[in-house]
């Protein structure tokens, strides 16, 4: 429901609050650039008597003084038969400059207030301020979801670039657009009455005015006690006449101002509904508050790019979604999947199993965790293939499954299996899916298979699991998910150090450049800098499709694309396609890659420590983390390996930049020698320097096997102990993550 309130209106209005955007940077422009031009005194340095005098003195024909709220004052004075108007110094009343509206100006003020279309279109602009309104307060409530409460909002932000660009920009400028949308909403509402804008309170007409010799103007009273910086305007009365009086306008209120005695009549001071009404327009506008209207078009301006990035995550989300084939009624299926799917991605894991399920003479119904029936009459077996949402949640489509599973009133209850999706760098990974197999079982629903997860979409783990599956269906099940792979590049081999042939675990660096130019385009980007390589960062991953499979392998790079090559660890597996394929490649071969982003194992920016944890071939984007260390911040390695002798990875390397200061601190296990150790060994040696440097700030990065990363967290959880801390708070902070295998 909240990512409906939150789409659907923008898909709507997006067009709308694009041009309410650009319009609106437009006019944030204005107060600041008249605050350039105009001269603005202390207060109480000039009042209004001395500014009408000194423009009395110089345009005797003035017929009207104004101050805008960014400082200019304007004069009209009548001349040659007609009013002129003139911006003037007010600290002699010389003009600077003849004043000219803008008709462009006033021309992106009417689009920005009515779409050029008066009073319907003024209509069209509130709604516009509520729809930003409800998109700004359902964006900030899916955020907080996504990244597991509100204290995590500023936790780096998972998602593809579409994703990841939206949330971000989203999250800063979240404010502004608040902001904006209350007070466009405030202000339209009193254009229609709806609120009071207190505009009706106005003095009253003088019914007489006192007889006598006319005031200097510069002498008169209540225009001598006026500062100029409370002034608004000044309408003068008609030449020579005694009947007359001057009209005031200041910020505290309006009145009359006798040209006899000087002083004010009818004088009627503004309620507070007037002055509220005058603070949101000074904030909507920043019409006295340049600085601040400037922060209000840096806010709007990027609305375009959510509109746009927001459409095409719809679209995404949409096309993704698979239009499942022969999908059999739940009255008659032997085999129920539900899903349940925050952005579409386990779809595409539902479909190989339903496609799989089918192929094997399965009838198989496939449908969201919301589409729970209340009986399934002839179905053997239930799955359940869930995500988890933000902080243990529920996602989209499965967040009504709890309140329909209270509903089951079938006479039988399927046996059931739940393989959860999600990412092991989140506290509560895969959380509802464990919540879900609870539910299950407290309302006596039996299981065929243990509840087993897998990590960041892995199709590697989803085959291994559905193996399981062999027993339960009488024979072997072979699931392949091929994802959508983007666009592949063909690299070279261009160097190979192989390691660990003398302890049974061959390790090679294979560091890969672009294909030499095939036409004269590509000479010509090469000669200007451009290497020919995508753009990727140590900690991204490369996916390489080794030949008979359709699922690809992913390796973390050890290198930037700004390096110049794309370098990888890769360990020989026995009977691995890619691993195999990689290690008999010769210098001048080529493959085929992709790059896919992993923004959130990096190190993040600023000067704080960082603790560098791995094993074996899991140091590869440890060693680009530190090659990239240019500007020489505190970087702690803590490496296994098996022997000194054959697979001290990267050593060379490691041994320069010691050396250069990149790299501050080397602390190496390994375990097939004499008294040998692991990594996790060298950690709770250092329990108490590793505490130091916790609170100091730094922050951990671990790579390697899932076995070591689990060793890891034990020693850190122990060494951290004393401080009240574990590994999970320093997920919740931001300051653990995690690439394993």
């Amino acid at each position: 429901m909240l990512r409906q309130t939150h789409s659907l209106p923008g898909l709507i209005a997006s067009l709308l609050l694009v041009i309410v955007a650009i319009s609106g940077v437009a006019l944030s422009l204005s107060p600041a650039l008249e605050r350039l031009e105009a001269s603005v005194p202390a207060n109480n340095q000039i009042s209004v008597a001395v500014l009408a005098e000194r423009v009395a003195q110089h345009y005797p024909g003035v017929e009207q003084i104004q101050r805008s709220p960014s400082g200019s004052v304007i004069v009209y004075y009548s001349g040659d038969g007609q009013t002129n108007a003139v911006r003037v110094d007010p600290n002699s009343g010389l003009s600077i400059g003849a004043y000219t509206p803008s008709t462009f100006m006033r021309w992106v003020k009417n689009l920005h207030r009515s779409f050029l279309a008066g009073t319907p279109g003024r209509a069209v602009a509130g709604a516009s301020a509520l729809i930003l309104l409800v998109l700004s307060c359902s964006g900030v409530l899916l955020l907080v979801k996504r990244q597991g409460g509100w204290r995590q909002l500023a936790r780096p932000l998972r998602g593809n670039f579409n994703q990841r660009w939206h949330a971000e920009i989203g999250r800063i400028i979240v404010f502004g657009l608040l902001l904006s949308a209350l007070t466009g909403l405030y202000m339209s509402a009193a254009t229609f009455s709806l609120i009071s804008d207190g505009t009706q309170d106005e003095p009253d007409f003088p019914a007489e005015v006192a007889t006598g010799s006319l005031m200097p103007i510069g002498t008169v009273p209540a225009l001598l006690t006026t500062d100029l910086n409370d002034f608004r305007e000044l309408v003068f009365p008609i030449p020579d006449s005694t009947e007359g009086f001057y009209s005031l306008s200041t910020s505290q209120g309006d009145g009359y101002v006798d040209q006899t005695t000087g002083v004010l009549i009818s004088y009627q001071a503004h309620s507070t509904i007037r002055d509220v009404y005058e603070f949101i327009y000074k904030l909507h506008t920043g019409e006295g508050l340049w600085w601040l209207g400037l922060i209000l078009g840096l806010c709007v301006l990027p609305i375009p790019v959510m509109s746009i990035t927001g459409i095409v995550i719809w679209w995404q989300r949409r096309r993704s979604t698979p239009r499942l084939a022969n999908n059999s009624s739940l009255q008659s299926a032997e085999t129920i999947i539900l899903v349940g799917s925050e952005n579409n991605t386990t779809w595409g894991f539902a479909a190989a199993l339903h496609n799989t399920l089918r192929q094997r003479g399965q009838r198989v119904h496939t449908a969201p965790m919301n589409q729970l029936a209340t009986n399934y009459p002839n179905a053997k077996k239930l799955f359940i293939l869930t995500a988890t949402y933000g902080d243990g949640d529920a996602p989209s489509s499965a967040n009504q499954f709890m309140a329909r599973l209270q509903k089951y009133s079938g006479p039988h209850k399927p046996d059931f299996a739940i393989l959860g999706f999600g990412d092991s760098q989140f506290s509560k990974f895969c959380q509802f899916a464990k919540d879900t197999q609870s539910a299950l079982l407290q309302h006596g629903w039996q299981p065929f298979l243990e509840l087993a997860t897998i990590d960041r979409q892995s199709a590697q783990e989803f085959a291994r699991w559905g193996e399981n599956l062999g027993p339960v269906f009488d024979g072997d099940v072979t699931l392949n998910y091929t994802p959508k792979l983007p666009p592949a590049h063909s690299l070279e081999l261009i160097s190979r150090v192989d390691y660990g042939a003398e302890v049974q675990a061959p390790t090679s660096i294979l560091r890969f450049g672009p294909v030499a130019p095939k036409n004269r385009t590509q000479r010509l980007m090469r000669r200007i800098g451009i290497n020919g390589l995508p753009h990727f960062e140590a900690g991204d991953l490369v996916g390489i499709i080794p030949a008979g499979s359709p699922v690809p392998r992913f390796y973390s790079l050890a290198s930037g694309s700004k390096d110049g090559f794309l370098e990888i660890c890769v360990r020989k597996q026995s009977g691995g396609l890619c691993s195999e394929m990689l290690h008999g490649l010769h210098v001048g071969e080529k493959i085929d890659a992709f790059i896919q982003p992993n923004p959130n194992f990096r190190p993040a920016s600023g000067k704080s420590s960082v603790i560098l944890i791995g094993a074996g071939t899991g140091i590869g984007p440890l060693a680009g983390f530190i090659r990239n260390n240019t500007d020489k911040h505190p970087i702690y390695l803590y490496w296994g390996g098996r022997d000194p002798a054959s697979d001290f990875l990267y050593e060379p390397e490691l041994n320069t930049y010691l050396t250069d200061r990149r790299l501050t601190q080397l602390n190496a296990a390994f375990s097939r020698i004499k008294e040998g150790s692991y990594v996790q060994d060298r950690v709770l040696d250092d329990a108490t320097y590793i505490r130091q440097l916790i609170e100091s700030g730094a922050q951990i990065l671990v790579c390697g096997s899932r076995a070591m990363a689990t060793s890891i967290k034990q020693a850190l959880n122990e060494a951290l102990a004393p401080l009240g801390m574990s590994v999970e708070t320093l997920k919740l902070q931001g300051r653990y993550r995690e690439d394993v295998f």
